[in-house]
């Protein structure tokens, strides 16, 4: 039986860390229980919840890869959207009406503009505009806008603002009624009262607050960019530290002016919200965006890598501020390790929905998603009955664009059925990139199976079949492979079993994390029939996934 997932115990025993004064905690949070054991909520197919049910809630509000968050208060409504980087159709819109639970309603861009980067979705008026840094033709960043006069499309067409060598723009009005984006670095430009182009020229707009020399960071990178109007007072919220690399070295901090303009003051408390031992549940925490909660409270959302699991990617946190006397706020959620009491007046709604996937309804954008793909590769994507075929690309799953989904778990079971159609080769992968990934597939005549990127010519299986169900079992890291030539009644185990806790941005860059995938390559298809996931947990570790 494999070793339970790590327990990160002093953590846990410690109390909550407060941004300048450590030792502080919420009195808001509620102390773990003395057995080390991790609360949570559970949702369909047995994944983490952050709504315990009982006023309270445990981070993350979304599990997995969502990093970046940018979110949009409209009326009693919530929505938000991440860095959707290689992976299309992107910028996945999700919607909540208390903060905690959330749900995915549809993406918002179809058109390739290769990697995107951190955005920001803002009204005006009664329109919706997601400003988008991408460098579609790898020859420098810009900035791009989407527009749409209903959140769940259609959107418009990418326009390209044409901002040369920028990233993570923040919109904001000022006192003069004119629009903004402030920028990376920290920048800013004026753009026209339409929101589609400029007005002006980029300019330097605030010299960010710097941490002490000694601090161990990755470098200084101010991004990120947010503004909030509130109470006379523009409020910036910048993150530095660099997003990656030492676990303490992403961090936020805050800046105010009294005009878009400037001058700004650093706020004396900075950093308002960061990692400062490795023994934390929560690494490198930053780029966060101020919110108003339903019943006025306020409200931090951010993202951070979750102690011994980067490989989950950046998941989405949400921590509680107070304003404070002299007009500044703080964070009052310490280092996330209690669960922390939910914020008053929000109606519960939907969280997210199983990744069991039938394939009876169009999933595309919701849950799966293109690794990486050319333009027009979602006609490779055609439901059938009850069933998701897939075109073959490329010969292996280093060059075939599969198709994945977000994980947020720590240990899981996925399995699928598949057909091969035609001169097609087809498996079920655990990928980070083309350079990063781990599976099992098969031909016709052959079951293969994946190790880092290369194919374990060695581990060959014979096995003449055009459909088989495969299985794959990552158990805190560690992955083992079966596959079934009678839709799951029956299993056999592959001997290779593979450990991946390395496949993660510190060891391959891209910014990424590990997802489910499938891939089809050659030149037939693969038909996917009945995908099933479930969370793996102390108590039925050795256990299958139930049979219809």
């Amino acid at each position: 039986m494999i070793v339970p997932r790590r327990t990160i115990l002093k953590s846990m025993m410690a109390g909550a860390i407060a941004p300048a004064m450590p030792g502080a905690a919420s009195a808001d949070a509620v102390a773990p229980p003395k057995d080390g054991k991790v609360p949570g909520g559970k949702g369909a197919d047995g994944r983490r919840k952050a709504d315990l049910g009982n006023g309270f809630f445990r981070n993350p509000i979304v599990a997995g890869d969502h990093p970046d968050p940018t979110i949009l208060k409209d009326g009693d409504d919530y929505y938000m959207t991440f860095s959707s980087f290689a992976s299309y159709p992107a910028l996945i819109i999700w919607h909540s009406t208390d903060l905690v639970n959330w749900t995915p309603i549809g993406p918002a861009l179809h058109r390739e503009l290769g990697v995107i980067w951190a955005v920001d979705l803002v009204k005006h008026g009664d329109r919706y505009f997601i400003y988008i840094p991408a460098d579609p033709a790898q020859q420098g960043w810009s900035i791009f806008v989407i527009w749409a006069d209903d959140i769940r499309g259609p959107w418009s067409e990418p326009i390209d603002l044409k901002i040369s060598g920028q990233i993570d723009p923040g919109h904001v009005v000022g006192e003069d009624g004119r629009r903004y984006l402030f920028t990376n670095g920290i920048k800013k430009i004026r753009l026209r009262d339409d929101g589609l182009a400029t007005d002006g020229v980029l300019e330097d707009a605030y010299a960010p607050w710097r941490y002490p020399d000694d601090w161990v960071v990755e470098n200084f990178a101010p991004e990120g960019p947010k503004l909030l109007r509130r109470g006379g007072w523009f409020y910036l919220v910048t993150a530095v530290g660099g997003t990656a690399g030492p676990a303490t070295g992403h961090m936020v901090i805050a800046a105010r002016s009294r005009s878009v303009q400037g001058p700004w003051e650093h706020c004396p408390h900075n950093p308002l919200v960061r990692t400062y031992s490795v023994d934390e549940p929560w690494w490198s925490r930053g780029h966060a965006t101020l919110v108003e909660g339903p019943a006025g409270d306020w409200w931090m959302v951010y993202h951070g890598y979750e102690n011994g699991y980067r490989t989950l990617g950046r998941q989405t946190l949400l921590e509680p501020i107070e304003w404070t006397a002299d007009g500044w706020f703080r964070a009052t959620g310490g280092d996330l390790s209690r669960d922390l009491r939910k914020p008053a007046g929000g109606r519960i709604g939907r969280s997210e929905p199983a990744l069991t996937d039938p394939f009876t309804e169009d999933r595309m954008g919701i849950q799966w998603s293109f690794h990486q793909p050319v333009p027009g590769e979602a006609r490779r994507a055609v439901y059938e009955q009850r069933a998701l075929r897939i075109d073959g690309r490329g010969t292996s799953p280093a060059d075939s664009s599969p198709l994945t989904c977000i994980v947020g778990d720590r240990s899981y079971e996925a399995e699928v059925s598949i057909d091969l159609v035609g001169d097609a080769e087809a498996g079920l992968l655990l990928f980070y990139n083309h350079k990063a990934f781990v599976g099992i597939g098969f031909t016709p005549e052959t079951v293969k199976i994946f190790e880092y990127a290369e194919e374990l010519v060695w581990a060959r299986r014979p096995q003449r079949a055009r459909t088989l169900r495969l299985r794959l079992r990552n158990d805190a890291h560690v992955v083992t492979f079966h596959y079934s030539t009678d839709e799951g009644r029956t299993w056999t185990r592959h001997d290779t079993r593979m450990e991946v806790s390395g496949m993660h941005h510190n060891v391959f860059g891209g910014f990424l994390s590990l997802r489910l995938g499938i891939y089809a390559a050659g030149g037939g298809a693969a038909r996917l029939r009945d995908f099933r996931y479930r969370v793996i947990d102390g108590v039925d570790r050795e256990t299958v996934l139930p049979r219809a």
